[in-house]
C-alpha cells in the first residue's frame, strides 16, 4: 500500500455503531412498494410480533400502498405525488391508518419515531427523507446508494453529529461490512465489489446499439426495478457503489476495485495486508442483506434460498471489459475529482436511463450524456445540502438538453 492510501485510511474513521435496540422493534419503510421495500415487508410478515410499523411511503402506487399499511397497521401512509392523496383517502378509509401526500410528508414520515428506517426511495429523491431520519438519530438500512454518492461527506457529518446508525443495503456493501475490520481497519489493503456484468457481458458490443428496454432491464440473476436495472447493464449501479463504498468504509479511493463474477454468489470482498481475503457469500435474494440490516446486530430466518457450493461447482471471475463498461471509468474519475462530479454523475445518469426507458434515447446513449455532462459542467465544491440541490438540478437540465 502506497502512503497516499496508508495516510487516507489512517485519516477516514469507520461508522460507529450503538448498542442493540429493543424489541419489538419499530420500523418505517421509506419506498414500500418497490423491490426493496417489498422484499423488506415480506420478512416483517413472517417475524410477526418482532416489528411494529410506524410508516410506509411510496410516489404513486396507491393501491398496493394501501394494501401493505391496512395489512401491517401502519399509523401512516404517504404517497408523494400529491395529485393522489384523495385516492389514498379513498383506499384508507375504514381503517386507523393515517393518510399524507407530498414531498415534505415524506420527510416527516422519516421524522416519526421509528427505530430502523429502510431508506429505499430511488435516486436523489430519498436524499431529504433518509436525512430526516439520520437526524432522529435513528438505525438508517440505506439501500440508497444516491444519498452517499450526492452528499456523502455531509450525510457521515449528520450521521457522528446525530449518533444515527449506516447499515448498508446493498447485497456488495452489505457484504464488506459483515467482513470488513473496522477497529483495524489499516490492515485492510483493498475492497473488492463484485459484479455480475448484467444481461451483455458477453454480447458483441456492436448490438449494444440496438438494446431495447425490455433487454436490458431483464437481469440474469437479481430481481430489480427498472432503474436499478439498467444501472446494472451499463455498470453504472457499480460505478455508483465505488462512490459509495469511500464514503462507507475507510478506505482511499485507488483500494477499491471491481470484479465481474457472473454467478452473484461472492458479494464482495475485503484483502487484507497479511493476504488474507475474507468474503460474503450466499444466493442472489436481497431479503438475505434486507434481514442482515432489520434485525442487527442480531439475526433473523430469510427465506432465501439456501447457497449449495456443491451444486454450483464452478464459481467464476473475470476483469470488467473498459470498452464495454466505460461508465466504470467515469464513476472513478468523478470520484478523484470528488466535489460536484458524483452529483453530476448521478443526476446525469438518472435522466439518461429514464429518456432510455421511455425510448427517447439509445443504451449507448446513457454513458455518452452522463460524460458530455462531467465535460461542460463546471466543477465546483459542495459545502451543503443547498448546493447538492441546486448542482443536482442544473446537471438534470444539461443532461435534459444533451438528450
Amino acid at each position: 500500500m502506497d502512503a497516499v492510501a496508508s495516510a487516507a485510511l489512517t485519516e477516514r474513521k469507520p461508522v460507529r455503531l450503538p448498542g442493540r435496540a429493543d424489541a419489538p422493534r419499530r420500523v418505517t419503510i421509506l419506498g414500500s412498494t418497490g423491490s426493496i421495500g417489498r422484499n423488506t415487508i415480506d420478512l416483517l410478515e413472517r417475524e410477526q410480533g418482532r416489528y411494529t410499523v410506524e410508516a410506509l411511503t411510496a410516489q404513486s402506487n396507491v393501491g398496493r400502498l394501501a394494501d401493505q399499511a391496512i395489512r401491517l397497521g401502519a399509523n401512516l401512509a404517504v404517497i408523494g405525488d400529491p395529485s393522489r392523496y384523495e385516492a389514498l383517502k379513498t383506499a384508507l378509509a375504514g381503517s386507523d391508518v393515517e393518510a399524507a401526500a407530498g414531498a415534505e410528508a415524506l420527510i416527516e414520515a422519516a421524522a416519526r419515531p421509528a427505530d430502523w428506517v429502510m431508506a429505499g426511495i430511488v435516486g436523489a429523491a430519498g436524499l431529504a427523507p433518509t436525512l430526516a431520519a439520520v437526524r432522529r438519530g435513528a438505525i438508517v438500512a440505506l439501500a440508497n446508494k444516491e444519498c452517499l454518492v450526492c452528499a456523502g461527506d455531509l450525510m457521515l457529518a449528520e450521521v457522528e453529529k446525530n449518533g444515527a446508525t449506516l447499515l448498508p443495503v446493498d447485497s456488495e456493501h452489505n457484504a464488506i461490512y459483515q467482513v470488513f475490520d473496522f477497529e483495524r481497519h489499516e490492515t485492510v489493503e483493498r475492497i473488492i465489489l463484485t459484479a455480475s456484468g448484467g444481461p451483455f457481458r458477453e454480447a458483441d458490443p456492436a448490438t449494444l446499439a440496438d438494446v431495447t428496454p425490455e433487454q436490458a432491464v431483464a437481469h440474469p440473476n437479481w430481481n430489480m426495478g427498472a432503474k436499478i436495472s439498467v444501472d446494472s447493464a451499463t455498470m453504472m449501479n457499480k460505478g455508483l457503489e465505488m462512490i459509495e463504498a469511500y464514503h462507507l468504509f475507510p478506505i482511499a479511493p485507488g483500494c477499491i476495485e471491481v470484479l465481474v463474477h457472473p454467478q452473484s454468489v461472492v458479494h464482495s470482498l475485503v484483502a487484507y495486508i497479511d493476504g488474507s481475503v475474507l468474503a460474503q457469500l450466499g444466493t442472489p435474494d436481497m431479503r438475505t442483506p434486507i434481514a442482515h440490516t432489520l434485525a442487527w446486530p442480531d439475526r433473523i430466518a430469510s427465506p432465501s434460498p439456501k447457497l449449495d457450493l456443491a451444486a454450483l461447482a464452478t464459481l467464476t471471475f473475470e476483469e470488467p471489459d473498459p470498452e464495454r463498461f466505460p461508465a466504470l471509468r467515469l464513476a472513478h474519475e468523478a470520484l478523484e475529482r470528488g466535489g460536484a462530479a458524483p452529483i453530476i454523475l448521478n443526476a446525469a445518469n438518472e435522466v439518461a436511463v429514464h429518456g432510455f426507458l421511455e425510448r427517447r434515447v439509445g443504451f449507448l446513449d446513457i454513458t455518452r450524456i452522463v460524460e458530455r455532462c462531467l465535460e461542460r459542467m463546471d466543477h465546483v465544491a459542495v459545502d451543503s445540502l443547498e448546493d447538492v440541490h441546486a448542482i443536482d438540478q442544473e446537471a438534470r437540465q444539461v443532461a435534459e438538453a444533451i438528450s
